[in-house]
């Protein structure tokens, strides 16, 4: 655990409008004091701000690889060596947490705790282990098949027994896996709530894989914690079509959307896309639905470093001020993963995960990409 003083730093805690210009103390890992100490480090013209959360990753997901077979054909060790160095490089990147979504083999449970120990290099992880899903359902070579509510039960039980952060249930189909309808609901109401108040009884949140409209509404009025993607597909496939009444439950049951929103959306700037998201995005802010950062690491071109970029985007879309995108990736985020008693923003008592930057990223998000070091627990990176 790192320690020491970072003097004459501008500071954004995450929740303030504007900076303060001070000195940040670290003691054993965490932010002990913010003072006017001139000791220390001297950091004049740089601003520290609190570290980014990407709420949606898959850490053992190659990128680099896109069907699902040749997923599948890496072995355990293959995919251990790859994750370390992907958690190198987040951190690096200044991502010092990252919520881990899925995979089948707990190994990112085992990079999790390898991390914790300060053994090798990465972000705070929380991880969901194997979701639930329908017989041959959206990411069934997960092992998280349930047919029936009892099967779920067993699924929620062997997450427990690994020591998982989360649970995470796959609502609708998804593109990753073929055979799958993104717009069909992959449970019932009654078996969605059920999943929801069991992963509740045993003291977890809930993470919902969600494109269609119907496991969308499912979702919110099971009072899940996060819907993932949240896009809207209607039963012929179009979206986004966005249903008032369901955003209406899901403010009302206090969910939180993750849009996983990459750095590859840009490619939709200019086309009939970007109209459609902008308006729903316009929805959403007038609704008042509350969004966090995400990007869905590990799928298809979208690489685990990549938050920071995919920010930038995330503000197009979603017409936010770099104000308000950053606090999707820090303190809101915080909120909706449980955790803003220890991150998300700098504050005495909180873990030191912190992003020194040249440049001010409360009007430039470009500066983001080229930190100058990062604090993650800390202990300091430099990309």
């Amino acid at each position: 655990m790192g320690s020491g003083i970072y003097s004459n730093v501008r500071i954004w805690d995450g929740i303030s409008s504007n900076y303060r210009v001070g000195a940040i103390e670290v003691a054993d890992g965490r932010i002990s004091a913010i003072s006017d100490s001139r000791g220390g480090r001297d950091c004049s013209g740089l601003t520290a701000i609190p570290g980014l959360m990407d709420a949606h990753v898959h850490m053992t997901l190659d990128h680099s690889i896109h069907p699902v077979k040749e997923q599948l054909e890496q072995t355990n060790d293959e995919i251990r060596e790859k994750m370390l160095v992907r958690a190198q490089k987040m951190v690096e990147a200044g991502i010092t947490t990252a919520r881990d979504l899925g995979g089948g083999a707990w190994l990112e449970l085992e990079l999790r705790d390898q991390i914790n120990r300060g053994e090798v290099a990465g972000p705070r992880l929380l991880c969901a282990g194997q979701p639930i899903t329908s017989p041959h359902g959206h990411c069934h070579f997960w092992g998280g098949e349930s047919a029936t509510l009892d099967d779920a039960y067993e699924v929620i039980a062997r997450q427990h027994g690994r020591g998982v952060d989360l649970i995470k249930i796959m609502a609708t189909g998804g593109d990753l896996t073929k055979g799958t309808n993104p717009a069909a609901a992959q449970f019932s109401q009654e078996v969605t709530t059920a999943i929801v108040q069991r992963a509740r009884s045993l003291d977890y949140e809930v993470a919902a894989h969600c494109h269609g409209i119907e496991g969308i509404a499912h979702a919110a009025h099971a009072a899940v914690t996060t819907i993932e993607h949240c896009s809207w597909v209607a039963s012929d496939g179009t979206r986004p079509n966005y249903d008032p009444e369901v955003a209406q439950t899901i403010i009302d049951n206090g969910v939180w959307v993750s849009p996983t929103i990459n750095a590859g959306w840009i490619r939709f700037k200019g086309t009939e896309r970007e109209d459609k998201l902008r308006s729903l995005y316009r929805e959403f802010k007038k609704a008042g639905v509350n969004l966090v950062a995400s990007t869905d690491a590990g799928i298809p071109n979208v690489r685990h470093e990549d938050l920071p970029k995919a920010l930038q985007v995330f503000a197009y879309f979603a017409e936010l001020s770099p104000r308000e995108v950053l606090q999707t990736a820090t303190v809101n985020t915080s909120k909706a993963l449980a955790i803003e008693h220890i991150a998300g923003t700098i504050t005495p008592g909180m873990s030191a995960d912190m992003i020194f930057l040249e440049g001010d990223p409360l009007e430039d998000l470009e500066c983001l990409q080229v930190p100058a070091f990062v604090l993650a627990r800390g202990r300091e990176f430099v990309k």
